[in-house]
């Protein structure tokens, strides 16, 4: 599954606020973190706002907030916000004696995306960050036991 960069940027912006909910961050604190486009992220950003997954905050200081719950608020839930989540097979000259087997094609890329929606609408942000965490641990471990 590739996921479109308004996708990863939300799911990065969430995982990133939800990490500290009472934290306020600017799209430019959080770009400059991760190596991205502050100019798209501040349109992802309106989006996430638009639908409460975050809060603006303005004034001196402002930014955004995490407005969510993090131990509803699934994976599933923010991709939905800017992916459709289907696949469609691209076939420009539809041949019509082909159909059962473009037909299976396509049950098979349905089958898929089910099976990829029920999944990401199991993981929730409280698991991704619990995870994040555990592998910073990991990561730390192992560059302290190789000095």
């Amino acid at each position: 599954m590739k996921l479109n960069k308004a996708s990863l940027f939300g799911l990065i912006s969430v995982l990133e606020l939800a990490s500290e909910p009472e934290r306020q961050l600017s799209t430019a604190d959080i770009a400059d973190k991760y190596g991205i486009s502050s100019h798209h992220l501040a349109k992802v950003m309106r989006n996430l706002v638009h639908e409460g997954v975050v809060q603006a905050m303005r004034g001196v200081g402002g930014g955004y907030r995490f407005a969510g719950n993090v131990n509803r608020t699934t994976l599933l839930d923010i991709i939905k916000l800017f992916e459709t989540m289907e696949s469609d097979l691209d076939m420009p000259h539809w041949n019509k004696a082909a159909d059962p087997v473009v037909e299976e094609l396509q049950a098979i890329t349905n089958e898929i995306d089910t099976v990829t929606r029920a999944i990401l609408d199991t993981i929730t942000l409280a698991t991704a960050l619990k995870n994040t965490r555990l592998r910073a641990e990991l990561a730390s471990q192992k560059e302290v036991s190789k000095g």
